[in-house]
């Protein structure tokens, strides 16, 4: 854990001393100089280690056993999602994500079946740096962590907040925990083979196309979010005003 805490902090630092006008102009990539280098690095292990295992690991597994594994680690990952649904103020989410949890452990052995989805249960996916964005942290300069990929500054210092709330991070013994950690990175990994595949072929700048990606998706999912906050505030402000007309008492007539 703390290898990780060391890991996004050394980068925050490193980058905070390393702006330059970005080659293309974009002002949200003060850092591509170094990001460049650091996606090269990350995109050379991807190639040589990563998705060579990834191919044997979808060959080999059987499809129903990589949707039981994708299911339990998902099921894990729900818990940190109702986490920051109710930090966020999206008490509906959070009592559906305590739902999606209690209803596929109890019943899913440990969340390897998903039966809150054909319950129309949907899963959907929060963490600690949509939590910062709703609650008004600016993004920051776009940053790429050595394998842990596209972030953003705001999603870098929300990455430590994300380790500690997995729970599979306190599984023991030690030797389970890491190995069903390196089950789902390779998990994980083997469910974008098809995204990395067209992107090998569509991108002519692999970097610009995956960065300015990133950053439009993440703007869209904490702009809806805080759009849905908002929302809500309205509703219950409307509903206030209503219930504060139904109780002023009627006037007698004369």
């Amino acid at each position: 854990m703390k290898t990780s805490q060391m890991l996004v902090a050394s980068v925050v630092l490193l980058v905070s001393g390393c702006a330059t006008v970005p080659p293309d102009g974009n002002v949200n990539d003060p850092y591509e100089h170094f990001n460049r280098k650091v996606f090269e690095f990350n995109d050379t292990v991807d190639a040589i280690a990563v998705k060579p295992i990834a191919k044997a690991y979808n060959a080999v597994l059987p499809s129903f056993v990589q949707t039981g594994i994708t299911n339990f680690f998902g099921n894990i990952g729900d818990s940190w999602t109702m986490v920051n649904d109710f930090l966020q103020g999206n008490v509906e989410s959070g009592v559906a994500d305590l739902a999606r949890v209690s209803l596929n452990t109890i019943f899913g052995l440990g969340g390897i079946v998903d039966f809150a989805s054909a319950a129309n249960i949907p899963r959907h996916s929060e963490d600690m740096g949509k939590t910062l964005g709703v609650w008004g942290f600016p993004d920051g300069p776009y940053i790429v962590l050595p394998l842990l990929g596209p972030s953003t500054v705001r999603d870098t210092i929300g990455t430590p907040f994300d380790y500690y709330g997995d729970l599979w991070g306190y599984t023991t013994p030690v030797y389970v925990r890491n190995s069903g950690s390196a089950v789902r990175a390779v998990n994980k990994r083997s469910g974008l083979l098809g995204a990395t595949n067209l992107l090998d072929d569509a991108a002519l700048d692999k970097y610009i196309f995956t960065r300015d990606g990133y950053l439009q998706r993440r703007a869209s999912q904490v702009d809806a979010r805080i759009q849905e906050r908002q929302d809500r505030i309205d509703d219950a402000a409307a509903a206030a005003a209503v219930n504060a007309v139904s109780a002023v008492p009627d006037e007698p007539e004369k």
